[in-house]
């Protein structure tokens, strides 16, 4: 890995570009389990400056509340509830920006590095409504004055909320934040995502917007309220690892780790490197070690109410988000775990005593259960209805995910920059005026390897097939990075990518039968060990839909074994039928 260069592919580019699609899968994603994406290390530092900026600035902020007593004085007043409560609004305030996850090199987003803002407050770029069939005043996909001047208040509501003082609550030195106020900056949030989900998801409302409904609540249910949701939280992502998709997520990331600079630790994560790249025992251990102590630690935090056993388990929770932080996931959710750090040491360090008596509003425990039991219960059952975000399925490997792919000989990728009303180019502009076309080709292809070293890889490559007859007439893009540049952020969610987005990106561009396939496949269901898939033209709409066995995307390898046979369950196809043979 270079400081400012990228890792060069182990490979004669010009040799390598001649072969066909599945040859020259093999040795991308060979290179991948032991150098990773292989960015440039001042992307990691900078990455750093960032995650620097996020605490100190947070610190200034916060510090200026009356009654606090100022930065210099920070070991006195560092466990006011107030600030917990700033903190909260400041994660979400960055979040909603666009300056946490989904943010810089790593998500494909380089210029600029983020989107966001820069989206959401200029009228013309897309928007997509969740329910614009049912919702009155929803429907269009253009996003207007009005959805401008509708998240500049939800800005101004959290910026509000950062730079207010308290209101007097007994037992505090600077008081809470004023629940009027904090109701305000939830009811346009959800106005916000009525109109945008992906605005609205940005903001992260699964955590922050689930901790600011605490904050509406008497100041003595809060503490155990917001213990309680950080349960849900690490409960909610556990549960969802309780499938086959998980290990390949282990081996993935410690490919891709920074610090990690041991090839053979690397290689022994898959079965037999480097023709078996399936997850080995090692990462399947991985993934169950982190799966229970997902479950087991915040349990110990729970029911120890402090002491040794409960300090214990607050230093294991402790090294597990810094562990996350460190391997810095494509996703770069990096705040939520300094968030989630810091959550640890306030609930469960400071006030890891408050007992389970303080809860004790029937209408706290409802919203609990609702927003922490059901819905993630819900997201898991019908992932096709819920983002995994409310269904917090974070670390799952059991995405919904899509891969768009452009005919080559009609151009028609460049129709996005010239047609759509966005912020930055598409990506391989982005990258080609960093470095060379061929280079800027290169890095995308490592992104596909990426994808394919997954389970649902497997299949999106094998359906990519089905969807073109010949996928080296096509430029082969992540969805993630298609709605990384169309609609200003990307964070794992397969459903800011599907055919919603693809019939916006048509209304504008107008592509002809043949020039835009995309093949979208659906996050599996937890009772259901298959994947539901959808092949759609965007001139023609759906071309095929149908199922695909989680069986089949674990037995093969992330090059197919060579072949692009992959067997599917048809349920409906609108494909041409042959001609009847003619009678004799």
């Amino acid at each position: 890995m270079g400081f400012v260069q990228p890792e060069p592919p182990p490979f004669d580019l010009d040799e390598w570009r001649q072969k066909p699609f599945l040859e020259r899968l093999k040795p991308v994603v060979q290179d991948w389990v032991v150098n990773g994406f292989g960015a440039p290390g001042v992307i990691y530092l900078l990455y750093v400056v960032k995650l620097i900026v996020f605490v100190v600035g947070a610190a200034l902020v916060i510090s200026t509340t009356s009654g606090l007593g100022g930065l210099g004085n920070v070991t006195d007043w560092w466990a006011e509830p107030i600030v917990f409560q700033k903190a909260v609004v400041w994660t979400m305030l960055w979040e909603i920006l666009g300056l946490g996850s989904g943010s810089m090199a790593l998500t494909a987003r380089y210029n600029p590095p983020i989107g966001g803002v820069l989206y959401r407050l200029r009228p013309g770029t897309v928007r997509l409504a969740p329910w614009p069939d049912k919702v009155p005043l929803t429907r269009g996909t253009t996003r207007t004055p009005a959805d401008v001047a509708l998240y500049a208040a939800v800005l101004g509501m959290l910026i509000y909320l950062l730079v207010a003082n308290g209101q007097a609550a007994a037992g505090t030195a600077a008081g809470r934040l004023n629940p009027v106020a904090i109701g305000i900056l939830l009811g346009l949030l959800v106005l916000l995502g009525l109109r945008d989900k992906i605005s609205f998801l940005s903001a992260r409302p699964e955590v922050y917007g689930f901790m600011l409904v605490v904050a509406l609540f008497p100041l003595s249910n809060q503490i155990i309220g917001w213990q309680f949701v950080f349960l849900f939280i690490w409960w909610g992502a556990a549960s969802s690892k309780l499938n086959h998709h998980f290990p390949f997520v282990t081996s993935v990331m410690t490919s891709n780790t920074p610090w990690n600079r041991s090839r053979k630790a690397k290689a022994r994560m898959y079965v037999d490197y480097p023709e078996d790249l399936r997850p080995g025992r090692n990462a399947a251990f991985a993934a169950h070690l982190g799966t229970a102590i997902e479950f087991g630690a915040p349990l110990v935090l729970m029911v120890s109410r402090g002491g040794i056993v409960g300090t214990i388990a607050l230093c294991v929770m402790l090294l597990f988000h810094i562990h996350i932080t460190s391997t810095f996931a494509l996703g770069v959710p990096q705040e939520w775990n300094l968030f989630m750090i810091f959550g640890l040491g306030f609930l469960f360090g400071h006030y890891g005593d408050v007992p389970f008596s303080t809860l004790d509003n029937p209408l706290l425990i409802v919203v609990l259960v609702a927003i922490g039991v059901v819905i993630p219960v819900l997201g898991n059952l019908y992932p096709d209805k819920i983002s995994f975000l409310p269904g917090m399925r974070y670390y799952a490997g059991n995405w919904a995910s899509s891969l768009w792919l452009f005919r080559k000989d009609t151009q028609c990728e460049d129709r996005l920059n010239s047609t759509c009303c966005t912020v930055a180019p598409v990506v391989i502009e982005q990258l080609a005026a960093m470095y060379d076309r061929d280079t800027a080709e290169y890095l995308l292809f490592k992104g596909i390897g990426f994808r394919a070293l997954h389970s649902h890889g497997r299949a999106l490559l094998g359906l990519a097939h089905r969807a073109t007859g010949n996928v080296d007439e096509y430029e082969v893009r992540d969805g993630e990075i298609v709605s990384g540049v169309v609609n200003g952020w990307n964070f794992g969610d397969g459903h800011f990518h599907d055919q919603r987005l693809l019939e916006a990106v048509q209304e504008r561009c107008g592509f002809d039968e043949g020039d835009l396939r995309v093949v979208f496949l659906e996050s599996q269901p937890a009772h259901i060990q298959r994947q539901r898939y959808r092949i759609y033209d965007a001139a023609t709409g759906l071309i095929e839909e149908g199922w695909v066995d989680v069986a089949e995307m674990l037995r093969r390898g992330p090059w197919l074994d060579g072949s692009w046979d992959f067997p599917v369950e048809v349920i409906t196809s609108q494909r041409p039928q042959p001609a009847p043979a003619p009678a004799t």
